[in-house]
């Protein structure tokens, strides 16, 4: 049976009137577009990220260990060189005018040109003036080679701080960064044990070959092992660096490493001279200078703490140079309390305040922190620490004042070292934090304000207590502890308004100077 042409006309407009009613309800309907995901933070795994987190720590053990290893042995130097002690003991202090200084270029270079060039600068400069220095004829060769030796070994902290922030978020930072305090207080506890039984049994000078030995398997390992983790060479880790940035175990590796590699024009890295003042120039904001002032402040405590018990211990209870470093176990233990407590509490903290924003967490990619809080969620974890330090300085002081038992001092620098060790744990994290990819010369002036404060403690301490005695002496640098709560409490109000001003600066800087250019 065949149909009309009326018929068939018929069909087609209705056809026509149900696509135009289809089409008619797919506009009616609301069109969701799905944020992108941003990809992880860091390819790495989790076992991989705590590697690189305990090799960097490692490595920032040379320059606190380098600054105290050899105290035992001034007395030798003194006597062998035929010079007073006043003259050795300014190798001391020449040794931190250095290692507050260089960082700040070093850092510096660490964040525009890689990790692996400035740990291999680093370590060769430190070879050479370990070995310069086992082999010193006179008072100024070793006096030179010290502020070698502390080029090259200061730099160190700030690298180790730098590569932790390339491949760990903020949700997971606090506890990899507590672990990457201990070196810089468990050094002083073995320096001396290490220098006294070397210098008694071999000589000054085998203080120094044992320096070299250990610099140069660290460097072998660095050279063999530690990838590239610099953003902006490597990005999360996925781009192949270029042939300078490879470890040695990427280029024996490098013919199955070829599924990983990045097409070239993907990897266009190019070097940017480092900026040297970009350290000093942090000073001057307001909130990172706020926060520099007073961790620098709270660790000079520290600094007192170190440079008051060799007199103490060997005045009051008559302990020769072994036993005055064993004294410094407990505040080791305590830092490493810390990092056990107070980093998985940093980041308790992290999540807590991400429930009660409404933001959900996830630890393998980085944050947006413009509008978030982080200086209450560092903070809100250091306040408390910092009063914990603060008592047991008066209570540390008072106890050797009083020349009480000596396991009385002994617990009290425990919890010292965890008070005060934990909240440089968060104002380190929260240092990090406010200022993205550029972690290594933040540290640098961290290290800076650190050894400049730490050097006018160290020099008063002695001085101080004997004008008004050990006890008031402590009580007055716990006073100081608490004055120092005023400022941070400034910070948690105004921070992410100040970091707003900044980024604002910021832009409408690299606006400027892109008009501006031809």
């Amino acid at each position: 049976m065949s149909s009309s042409p009326e018929d068939t006309k018929s069909g087609s407009d209705s056809e026509k009137n149900r696509l135009s009613l289809d089409l008619t309800d797919v506009e009616k309907q609301p069109v969701t577009v799905e944020e992108p995901v941003p990809p992880p933070y860091s390819i790495f795994t989790t076992w991989q990220k705590r590697m690189l987190a305990l090799g960097a720590a490692s490595t920032a053990f040379f320059s606190p260990i380098s600054a105290q290893i050899y105290l035992p042995a001034l007395t030798q130097l003194s006597d062998e060189l035929h010079v007073s002690s006043t003259k050795i003991n300014l190798t001391i202090t020449t040794y931190m005018i250095f290692q507050g200084i260089t960082p700040m270029f070093i850092g510096s270079l660490a964040d525009s040109g890689g990790r692996r060039p400035a740990y291999i600068i680093c370590f060769v400069i430190y070879i050479g003036a370990n070995i310069g220095l086992a082999l010193a004829p006179s008072y100024g060769a070793i006096l030179g080679l010290r502020c070698l030796q502390s080029a090259g070994s200061s730099t160190t902290v700030a690298l180790c701080m730098a590569v932790v922030a390339d491949v760990i978020t903020s949700a997971e930072r606090g506890q990899y960064v507590g672990f990457t305090v201990v070196p810089v207080v468990l050094a002083p506890a073995l320096g001396p044990i290490i220098g006294g039984a070397l210098s008694q049994t071999l000589g000054w000078r085998a203080i120094f070959w044992f320096l070299t030995i250990f610099a140069g398997v660290t460097l072998f390992l660095i050279a063999m092992f530690l990838p590239e983790t610099c953003r902006h060479i490597v990005g999360d880790g996925s781009i192949y660096p270029p042939p300078l940035y490879r470890s040695g175990w990427q280029i024996l590796t490098s013919r199955w490493n070829k599924d990983r590699r990045v097409p070239a024009a993907k990897n266009a890295f190019k070097f940017k001279p480092p900026n040297v003042l970009g350290s000093l120039l942090m000073l001057l904001e307001k909130e990172t200078g706020l926060l520099l002032g007073t961790s620098s402040l709270i660790f000079a405590g520290f600094y007192c703490i170190a440079t008051a018990m060799p007199t103490l211990f060997a005045n009051s209870y008559g302990y020769d140079e072994i036993k005055v470093g064993l004294m410094y176990l407990p505040l080791a233990f305590g830092s490493v309390l810390a990092a056990m407590v107070v980093g998985p509490g940093i980041n308790w903290n992290y999540k807590r305040h991400c429930e009660k924003l409404g933001i959900p967490l996830d630890r393998s990619r980085q944050q947006d922190l413009s509008n978030f809080p982080i200086e209450r969620v560092r903070l809100e974890i250091g306040l408390p620490l910092l009063g914990l330090s603060g008592l047991s300085l008066i209570g540390w002081g008072w106890a050797m004042d009083r020349v009480v038992h000596v396991s009385v001092p002994c617990i009290v620098s425990c919890l010292m070292g965890m008070g005060m060790i934990g909240f440089n744990n968060t104002s380190n994290t929260l240092l990090v934090d406010i200022h993205p990819g550029k972690a290594g010369t933040a540290t640098a002036a961290n290290n800076f304000t650190r050894c400049l404060i730490g050097a006018g403690a160290t020099a008063a301490i002695v001085p101080l207590m004997n004008a008004i005695g050990v006890g008031w002496s402590f009580t007055m640098i716990g006073l100081i502890y608490i004055i120092c709560a005023l400022p941070l409490f400034l910070i948690m109000a105004r921070g992410i308004k100040w970091r707003a001003e900044k980024k604002a600066k910021e832009e409408r800087k690299q606006k400027k100077k892109e008009e501006t250019a031809p």
